[in-house]
């Protein structure tokens, strides 16, 4: 069975700094871009960031862009996202994701997700 764990998520004060894991099991995704969405309450799902199969091309949303960095580890079927100079509107629930091919800003393109891991950045 295909599975996708996130862990790290928590409660920090702004400017602090998190790092996200995401481990998968059931498959191996090497030749999968791997990804990261977050979701707010009474938001839709938002693209944070993608990393393609070998870790040469990345994707950031613009808001995040030098704050975060996303990287992989393959032989750990493994993703993972620090979060650096953290601000209150990036509290959300992060998701890891994937899916066969390149990168993609939807999220109906990924096939695979995990349960989300809470993110709360206070002020």
């Amino acid at each position: 069975q295909v599975q996708l764990v996130e862990s790290g998520g928590g409660l920090v004060q702004a400017g602090g700094s998190l790092r996200l894991s995401c481990a998968a099991s059931g498959r191996t995704f090497s030749s999968y871009t791997l990804g990261w969405f977050r979701q707010a309450p009474g938001k839709e799902r938002e693209f944070v960031s993608t990393i393609v199969w070998s870790g040469g091309s990345t994707h950031y949303l613009d808001s995040v862009k030098g704050r975060f960095t996303i990287s992989r580890d393959n032989a750990k079927n493994t993703v993972y996202l620090q979060m650096n100079s953290l601000k209150p509107e990036d509290t959300a629930v992060y998701y890891c994701t994937a899916r066969p091919g390149g990168s993609s800003w939807y999220a109906d393109s990924y096939d695979y997700w995990g349960q989300g891991t809470q993110v709360t950045v206070s002020s």
